[in-house]
């Protein structure tokens, strides 16, 4: 699943059925949020990616398709929060 596929579905496309004025709120915030930071999916995607990458450097991924990333905005900036489940370090700094 792509990444713009996930943050839709952390922001209100998921499986729960809400009223259509909540829908179009998360939808409206989703774009919001995107525009702010002016990346295609595919950007977002490959962004995703590289950050798996480097962490997978140094630990061991327990499950990659259990990795999230959600974009947010947090006062004027937008935060990108990530919950990567790691089984365990294989490399120190």
């Amino acid at each position: 699943m792509g990444l713009f596929a996930k943050l839709q579905g952390a922001l209100g496309g998921g499986q729960q059925q809400t009223p259509s004025k909540d829908e179009a709120k998360q939808r409206l915030k989703l774009l919001l949020i995107h525009d702010q930071v002016d990346l295609s999916a595919a950007q977002l995607d490959r962004m995703k990616e590289e950050i798996i990458g480097v962490i997978a450097k140094y630990c061991e991924i327990d499950n990659v398709d259990d990795v999230e990333f959600k974009l947010n905005r947090l006062r004027a900036s937008v935060v990108l929060h990530s919950t990567i489940p790691v089984r365990r370090v294989t490399a120190r700094a």
